[in-house]
């Protein structure tokens, strides 16, 4: 069995605020620590049937950055979700909701 580890290094200030966000994984091509200005990690807990989340930023990160963020996320939610599950009709409306969501973020593509 081949195994990979992911890590996520979080520099934080005096009041426990993310300043700065690494990542890193054994399986990477570069084996540097790759700064990022924001993650979000769910995981599916099949004992609880719950999801469980972290979602950090860095006290810099840029409002619209975090707005383009957001969306690319909805928009690759969807792609994962019809690769998991088929269902093209529902995949179809979030993709319309992320053109609006878009829309109203005022962010180009």
């Amino acid at each position: 069995m081949k195994r990979a580890e992911i890590k996520l290094i979080v520099d934080l200030d005096d009041n426990n605020v993310p300043e700065k966000i690494t990542w890193e994984s054994t399986d990477a091509a570069n084996k540097d620590a790759v700064p990022v200005k924001s993650f979000m990690l769910a995981l599916w807990d099949h004992n609880y049937k719950n999801t469980m989340r972290i979602d950090l930023w860095t006290k810099d990160m840029p409002v619209n950055e975090m707005k383009k963020f957001f969306f690319e996320t909805l928009q690759t939610m969807g792609d994962s979700f019809l690769r998991a599950t088929g269902e093209t009709n529902i995949v179809e409306d979030l993709r319309d909701y992320c053109a609006h969501f878009a829309e109203k973020m005022e962010i180009t593509k």
